[in-house]
Protein backbone atom coordinates (compact mmCIF):
# COMPACT_ATOMS: atom_id res chain seq x y z
CA UNK A 1 0.00 0.00 0.00
CA UNK A 2 1.35 3.28 -0.87
CA UNK A 3 0.15 6.56 0.82
CA UNK A 4 0.40 10.15 -1.06
CA UNK A 5 1.78 12.96 0.34
CA UNK A 6 0.10 15.18 2.66
CA UNK A 7 1.26 18.36 1.15
CA UNK A 8 -0.20 21.04 3.56
CA UNK A 9 0.93 19.53 6.74
CA UNK A 10 4.43 18.78 5.06
CA UNK A 11 4.51 22.21 3.18
CA UNK A 12 3.63 23.81 7.37
CA UNK A 13 5.74 21.48 9.31
CA UNK A 14 8.68 22.64 6.95
CA UNK A 15 8.01 26.46 7.20
CA UNK A 16 6.17 27.33 9.71
CA UNK A 17 8.87 27.92 12.22
CA UNK A 18 10.86 29.25 9.55
CA UNK A 19 9.09 32.10 8.19
CA UNK A 20 8.79 35.91 9.93
CA UNK A 21 5.00 35.51 10.14
CA UNK A 22 2.95 32.10 9.93
CA UNK A 23 -0.25 32.95 8.59
CA UNK A 24 -1.29 29.33 7.81
CA UNK A 25 -2.03 28.22 11.47
CA UNK A 26 -5.73 27.42 11.97
CA UNK A 27 -6.33 27.90 15.27
CA UNK A 28 -5.92 30.68 17.87
CA UNK A 29 -2.98 31.59 19.66
CA UNK A 30 -1.69 28.69 22.09
CA UNK A 31 -2.13 28.77 25.50
CA UNK A 32 0.53 28.35 28.20
CA UNK A 33 0.27 25.86 30.46
CA UNK A 34 0.27 28.84 33.71
CA UNK A 35 -2.68 30.03 31.67
CA UNK A 36 -4.49 26.52 31.61
CA UNK A 37 -3.97 25.60 34.82
CA UNK A 38 -3.80 29.02 36.62
CA UNK A 39 -3.62 27.77 40.59
CA UNK A 40 0.17 27.49 41.81
CA UNK A 41 -1.45 24.42 43.64
CA UNK A 42 -2.46 22.98 40.42
CA UNK A 43 0.92 23.84 38.85
CA UNK A 44 2.52 22.01 41.81
CA UNK A 45 0.32 18.99 41.31
CA UNK A 46 1.30 18.64 37.71
CA UNK A 47 4.73 18.83 38.71
CA UNK A 48 4.47 15.67 40.83
CA UNK A 49 3.14 13.67 38.13
CA UNK A 50 4.71 10.11 37.48
CA UNK A 51 5.70 9.70 33.96
CA UNK A 52 4.87 6.56 33.13
CA UNK A 53 2.18 4.87 30.62
CA UNK A 54 -1.55 6.20 31.30
CA UNK A 55 -4.51 4.01 30.35
CA UNK A 56 -4.26 3.56 26.45
CA UNK A 57 -7.42 4.60 25.08
CA UNK A 58 -7.04 7.58 27.79
CA UNK A 59 -7.66 7.56 31.21
CA UNK A 60 -11.57 6.80 32.80
CA UNK A 61 -12.19 10.42 34.18
CA UNK A 62 -10.98 11.62 30.77
CA UNK A 63 -13.11 10.00 28.70
CA UNK A 64 -15.82 10.53 31.00
CA UNK A 65 -15.06 14.20 30.41
CA UNK A 66 -15.20 14.03 26.77
CA UNK A 67 -18.53 11.84 27.05
CA UNK A 68 -20.21 14.96 28.99
CA UNK A 69 -19.79 16.61 26.02
CA UNK A 70 -22.25 14.10 24.21
CA UNK A 71 -25.72 13.82 25.50
CA UNK A 72 -26.38 9.76 26.03
CA UNK A 73 -22.12 8.84 25.80
CA UNK A 74 -20.67 7.30 28.33
CA UNK A 75 -16.75 6.82 28.70
CA UNK A 76 -16.92 3.32 26.53
CA UNK A 77 -18.30 5.85 23.71
CA UNK A 78 -14.85 7.66 23.93
CA UNK A 79 -11.52 6.67 22.69
CA UNK A 80 -8.92 9.07 23.35
CA UNK A 81 -6.13 9.75 20.60
CA UNK A 82 -2.85 11.52 20.13
CA UNK A 83 -4.31 14.41 18.58
CA UNK A 84 -7.82 14.54 15.94
CA UNK A 85 -5.67 13.45 12.86
CA UNK A 86 -5.23 9.86 14.63
CA UNK A 87 -8.60 9.94 15.14
CA UNK A 88 -9.35 10.36 11.94
CA UNK A 89 -6.46 7.76 11.26
CA UNK A 90 -8.23 4.84 13.63
CA UNK A 91 -11.22 5.90 12.54
CA UNK A 92 -10.84 5.44 8.37
CA UNK A 93 -8.31 2.34 8.93
CA UNK A 94 -10.93 0.52 11.03
CA UNK A 95 -13.29 1.06 8.30
CA UNK A 96 -11.82 0.80 4.52
CA UNK A 97 -10.87 -1.73 2.57
CA UNK A 98 -9.79 -2.61 -0.73
CA UNK A 99 -12.76 -1.47 -3.14
CA UNK A 100 -14.49 0.21 -0.43
CA UNK A 101 -16.03 3.38 -1.90
CA UNK A 102 -15.63 7.02 -0.14
CA UNK A 103 -17.21 10.17 -0.71
CA UNK A 104 -15.75 13.50 0.97
CA UNK A 105 -17.20 16.86 1.40
CA UNK A 106 -14.97 19.41 -0.49
CA UNK A 107 -13.13 21.81 0.49
CA UNK A 108 -12.34 19.63 3.33
CA UNK A 109 -9.00 18.72 5.39
CA UNK A 110 -7.08 16.52 3.21
CA UNK A 111 -5.95 14.55 5.70
CA UNK A 112 -8.86 12.07 5.11
CA UNK A 113 -8.80 12.23 1.57
CA UNK A 114 -5.39 10.64 1.39
CA UNK A 115 -6.26 7.98 3.67
CA UNK A 116 -9.18 7.08 1.83
CA UNK A 117 -7.26 6.51 -0.83
CA UNK A 118 -4.60 4.57 0.28
CA UNK A 119 -7.20 2.13 2.03
CA UNK A 120 -9.85 2.06 -0.53
CA UNK A 121 -8.64 3.52 -3.69
CA UNK A 122 -12.07 5.14 -4.36
CA UNK A 123 -12.83 8.62 -3.16
CA UNK A 124 -15.85 11.34 -4.96
CA UNK A 125 -15.80 14.82 -3.76
CA UNK A 126 -18.93 16.40 -2.53
CA UNK A 127 -18.45 19.76 -3.09
CA UNK A 128 -20.18 22.42 -1.09
CA UNK A 129 -22.24 25.43 -3.06
CA UNK A 130 -22.14 29.36 -2.46
CA UNK A 131 -25.70 30.15 -2.16
CA UNK A 132 -27.27 33.06 -0.65
CA UNK A 133 -23.45 34.68 0.56
CA UNK A 134 -22.82 31.11 2.20
CA UNK A 135 -20.93 28.26 1.87
CA UNK A 136 -23.95 25.02 1.74
CA UNK A 137 -23.92 21.50 1.17
CA UNK A 138 -26.27 20.53 -1.75
CA UNK A 139 -28.13 17.33 -0.18
CA UNK A 140 -29.55 16.62 -3.76
CA UNK A 141 -25.47 16.36 -4.91
CA UNK A 142 -25.27 13.79 -1.92
CA UNK A 143 -28.27 11.64 -2.86
CA UNK A 144 -26.99 10.89 -6.67
CA UNK A 145 -23.68 10.24 -5.29
CA UNK A 146 -24.45 7.55 -2.31
CA UNK A 147 -24.45 3.96 -3.77
CA UNK A 148 -24.74 0.71 -2.34
CA UNK A 149 -20.87 0.53 -2.62
CA UNK A 150 -20.16 4.17 -0.35
CA UNK A 151 -18.93 2.53 3.26
CA UNK A 152 -18.34 6.18 4.46
CA UNK A 153 -18.85 9.65 3.85
CA UNK A 154 -16.26 12.30 5.07
CA UNK A 155 -17.81 15.58 6.24
CA UNK A 156 -16.04 18.36 7.98
CA UNK A 157 -18.30 20.79 10.63
CA UNK A 158 -17.52 23.59 11.07
CA UNK A 159 -15.72 22.95 7.94
CA UNK A 160 -12.58 23.34 6.89
CA UNK A 161 -11.82 25.87 5.14
CA UNK A 162 -14.44 27.67 4.22
CA UNK A 163 -15.51 28.10 8.56
CA UNK A 164 -19.06 27.28 7.28
CA UNK A 165 -21.48 25.29 10.11
CA UNK A 166 -24.23 23.18 9.37
CA UNK A 167 -27.07 22.87 11.07
CA UNK A 168 -29.71 20.24 12.75
CA UNK A 169 -31.89 20.35 9.60
CA UNK A 170 -28.93 19.85 7.38
CA UNK A 171 -26.95 16.97 9.32
CA UNK A 172 -30.71 15.33 9.53
CA UNK A 173 -30.73 15.36 6.24
CA UNK A 174 -27.07 13.85 5.46
CA UNK A 175 -27.79 11.56 8.15
CA UNK A 176 -31.22 9.91 6.17
CA UNK A 177 -28.78 9.66 3.07
CA UNK A 178 -26.29 7.94 4.39
CA UNK A 179 -28.79 5.36 6.07
CA UNK A 180 -30.06 4.44 2.65
CA UNK A 181 -26.96 2.96 1.81
CA UNK A 182 -25.57 1.65 5.53
CA UNK A 183 -22.90 4.34 5.05
CA UNK A 184 -20.66 5.18 8.20
CA UNK A 185 -20.15 9.24 8.46
CA UNK A 186 -16.88 10.51 10.54
CA UNK A 187 -17.77 14.13 11.35
CA UNK A 188 -14.80 15.72 11.99
CA UNK A 189 -15.58 18.43 14.28
CA UNK A 190 -12.27 20.21 15.21
CA UNK A 191 -13.17 23.89 14.74
CA UNK A 192 -16.95 23.12 17.08
CA UNK A 193 -16.47 25.81 20.31
CA UNK A 194 -14.72 28.69 17.99
CA UNK A 195 -18.25 29.31 16.72
CA UNK A 196 -17.56 33.35 15.77
CA UNK A 197 -21.39 33.93 17.41
CA UNK A 198 -21.19 32.19 20.13
CA UNK A 199 -23.55 29.81 19.46
CA UNK A 200 -21.85 25.71 19.60
CA UNK A 201 -22.32 23.93 16.02
CA UNK A 202 -24.81 20.99 15.95
CA UNK A 203 -22.97 18.01 16.42
CA UNK A 204 -23.59 14.61 14.41
CA UNK A 205 -23.68 13.04 17.07
CA UNK A 206 -26.60 10.80 18.31
CA UNK A 207 -28.31 11.73 15.19
CA UNK A 208 -27.39 8.21 13.26
CA UNK A 209 -26.15 4.75 14.56
CA UNK A 210 -23.67 5.04 12.35
CA UNK A 211 -22.25 8.27 12.78
CA UNK A 212 -18.65 8.98 14.63
CA UNK A 213 -17.24 12.17 16.04
CA UNK A 214 -13.43 13.08 15.82
CA UNK A 215 -12.72 16.46 17.65
CA UNK A 216 -9.85 17.44 19.68
CA UNK A 217 -8.21 20.67 21.96
CA UNK A 218 -5.95 21.81 18.82
CA UNK A 219 -8.10 24.61 17.22
CA UNK A 220 -11.04 25.84 19.30
CA UNK A 221 -8.64 25.37 22.10
CA UNK A 222 -5.83 26.45 21.67
CA UNK A 223 -4.05 23.64 23.01
CA UNK A 224 -2.37 21.89 19.87
CA UNK A 225 0.55 21.16 21.49
CA UNK A 226 -1.19 18.98 23.94
CA UNK A 227 -2.07 16.54 20.85
CA UNK A 228 -5.63 15.03 22.65
CA UNK A 229 -8.37 14.26 20.18
CA UNK A 230 -10.74 11.74 20.36
CA UNK A 231 -13.26 9.36 18.63
CA UNK A 232 -16.93 9.05 19.81
CA UNK A 233 -19.38 6.47 18.65
CA UNK A 234 -21.06 3.01 18.76
CA UNK A 235 -18.76 0.80 21.74
CA UNK A 236 -18.23 -1.53 19.58
CA UNK A 237 -16.75 0.69 16.86
CA UNK A 238 -14.92 2.89 19.30
CA UNK A 239 -13.10 -0.27 21.42
CA UNK A 240 -12.00 -2.15 17.20
CA UNK A 241 -10.46 1.19 16.50
CA UNK A 242 -8.67 0.49 19.98
CA UNK A 243 -6.67 -2.68 18.59
CA UNK A 244 -5.72 0.29 15.36
CA UNK A 245 -4.33 3.11 18.04
CA UNK A 246 -2.18 -0.14 19.39
CA UNK A 247 -0.29 -0.03 16.20
CA UNK A 248 0.42 3.64 16.20
CA UNK A 249 0.82 5.75 19.22
CA UNK A 250 -0.02 3.08 21.66
CA UNK A 251 -1.46 6.10 23.94
CA UNK A 252 -1.61 9.22 24.65
CA UNK A 253 1.14 11.62 26.77
CA UNK A 254 0.42 10.88 30.97
CA UNK A 255 1.00 14.79 30.70
CA UNK A 256 -1.21 15.65 28.20
CA UNK A 257 -4.05 13.37 29.24
CA UNK A 258 -3.54 15.11 32.61
CA UNK A 259 -4.08 18.68 30.79
CA UNK A 260 -6.77 17.80 28.69
CA UNK A 261 -8.94 16.98 31.59
CA UNK A 262 -7.89 20.24 33.08
CA UNK A 263 -9.08 21.95 30.40
CA UNK A 264 -12.45 19.81 30.01
CA UNK A 265 -13.02 21.15 33.47
CA UNK A 266 -16.77 22.85 32.48
CA UNK A 267 -15.64 26.19 33.93
CA UNK A 268 -12.37 26.21 32.79
CA UNK A 269 -13.66 25.11 28.92
CA UNK A 270 -16.43 27.63 28.97
CA UNK A 271 -13.04 30.36 30.12
CA UNK A 272 -10.92 28.92 27.25
CA UNK A 273 -13.93 29.29 24.53
CA UNK A 274 -14.64 32.78 25.55
CA UNK A 275 -10.75 33.54 25.10
CA UNK A 276 -11.06 31.83 21.29
CA UNK A 277 -14.07 33.88 20.38
CA UNK A 278 -12.75 36.76 21.76
CA UNK A 279 -10.00 36.51 19.61
CA UNK A 280 -11.51 35.39 16.52
CA UNK A 281 -14.46 38.28 17.33
CA UNK A 282 -11.64 41.25 17.87
CA UNK A 283 -9.26 40.14 15.09
CA UNK A 284 -12.23 39.19 12.11
CA UNK A 285 -13.84 42.47 12.73
CA UNK A 286 -10.68 43.87 12.02
CA UNK A 287 -10.09 41.38 8.75
CA UNK A 288 -13.20 41.90 7.19
CA UNK A 289 -12.73 46.03 7.14
CA UNK A 290 -9.37 45.14 5.20
CA UNK A 291 -10.43 43.22 3.46
CA UNK A 292 -13.73 45.12 2.15
CA UNK A 293 -11.49 47.80 1.32
CA UNK A 294 -9.52 45.67 -1.06
CA UNK A 295 -12.46 44.57 -3.46
CA UNK A 296 -10.11 44.44 -6.59
CA UNK A 297 -8.19 41.95 -4.78
CA UNK A 298 -10.45 39.94 -2.59
CA UNK A 299 -13.76 38.16 -2.70
CA UNK A 300 -14.73 35.72 0.53
CA UNK A 301 -17.57 34.50 2.08
CA UNK A 302 -17.25 35.39 5.93
CA UNK A 303 -16.62 32.41 8.03
CA UNK A 304 -18.59 31.49 10.83
CA UNK A 305 -16.37 29.52 12.79
CA UNK A 306 -12.70 28.97 13.17
CA UNK A 307 -9.83 31.34 12.80
CA UNK A 308 -9.42 31.18 9.47
CA UNK A 309 -10.90 32.59 5.73
CA UNK A 310 -11.25 31.32 2.52
CA UNK A 311 -10.69 34.25 0.11
CA UNK A 312 -10.44 34.13 -3.26
CA UNK A 313 -7.35 36.56 -5.06
CA UNK A 314 -7.98 38.00 -8.36
CA UNK A 315 -4.92 37.76 -9.83
CA UNK A 316 -3.60 35.73 -12.61
CA UNK A 317 -1.45 33.28 -10.77
CA UNK A 318 -1.36 29.92 -9.40
CA UNK A 319 -2.35 29.60 -5.79
CA UNK A 320 0.67 27.43 -5.25
CA UNK A 321 2.93 29.84 -7.19
CA UNK A 322 2.00 33.18 -5.34
CA UNK A 323 2.60 31.25 -1.81
CA UNK A 324 5.88 30.32 -2.83
CA UNK A 325 6.50 33.85 -4.11
CA UNK A 326 4.97 35.05 -1.00
CA UNK A 327 7.13 32.98 1.47
CA UNK A 328 9.99 33.43 -0.44
CA UNK A 329 9.85 37.65 -1.12
CA UNK A 330 7.65 38.62 1.77
CA UNK A 331 8.88 36.10 5.01
CA UNK A 332 4.85 34.80 5.32
CA UNK A 333 3.31 31.73 5.21
CA UNK A 334 -0.25 31.03 3.59
CA UNK A 335 -1.92 27.51 2.95
CA UNK A 336 -2.56 27.51 -0.88
CA UNK A 337 -6.49 26.81 -2.54
CA UNK A 338 -4.85 24.01 -4.61
CA UNK A 339 -4.00 22.31 -1.67
CA UNK A 340 -7.85 21.48 -1.13
CA UNK A 341 -8.02 21.45 -5.12
CA UNK A 342 -9.49 24.55 -5.73
CA UNK A 343 -7.28 27.45 -7.18
CA UNK A 344 -7.45 30.98 -7.07
CA UNK A 345 -7.78 30.40 -3.28
CA UNK A 346 -5.76 31.28 0.10
CA UNK A 347 -6.34 30.20 3.44
CA UNK A 348 -5.34 32.79 5.91
CA UNK A 349 -5.06 32.07 9.63
CA UNK A 350 -6.50 35.48 11.99
CA UNK A 351 -5.97 33.70 15.09
CA UNK A 352 -2.65 35.25 16.00
CA UNK A 353 -1.43 38.12 17.10
CA UNK A 354 -3.15 41.19 15.55
CA UNK A 355 0.27 43.06 14.45
CA UNK A 356 1.32 39.88 12.68
CA UNK A 357 -1.79 39.17 10.78
CA UNK A 358 -1.64 42.95 9.27
CA UNK A 359 1.72 43.12 8.66
CA UNK A 360 2.00 39.80 6.87
CA UNK A 361 -1.25 40.92 4.87
CA UNK A 362 0.24 44.33 3.67
CA UNK A 363 2.98 42.05 2.99
CA UNK A 364 0.66 40.09 0.37
CA UNK A 365 -1.09 42.85 -0.95
CA UNK A 366 2.79 44.27 -1.96
CA UNK A 367 2.65 41.33 -4.03
CA UNK A 368 -0.11 41.03 -5.10
CA UNK A 369 0.13 44.95 -6.40
CA UNK A 370 2.97 43.98 -8.64
CA UNK A 371 0.78 41.50 -10.69
CA UNK A 372 -1.28 42.49 -13.38
CA UNK A 373 -5.24 42.27 -12.97
CA UNK A 374 -6.84 39.10 -14.28
CA UNK A 375 -8.23 39.78 -17.60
Amino acid sequence: MKIVPFEMERMQSIWENQVEINLSESGVHPLTVGELLGRAEDRERLLGLALGYPQTNGTIPLRTAIAAMYPGATPDHVHVTNGGSEANFCSCWSLLEPADEVVMMAPNYMQTWGIAQAFAGSVRSWPLRETGGRWRPDIEALRALLTSRTKLLLICNPNNPTGACFDAATLDAICREAARHGTWIISDEIYRGAELAGLETPSIWGRYERAIVTCGLSKAYGLPGLRIGWIVGPPSFVAGTWAYHDYTSIAPGAINDRLALAALAPATRARILQRTRGILNTNFAALTAWLAARADLFSFIPPEAGAIVYARFHRPIGSGRLVERLRVEKGVLLVPGDQFGMDGYLRIGFGGPAHELFDGLARLESLLRTLSPEP
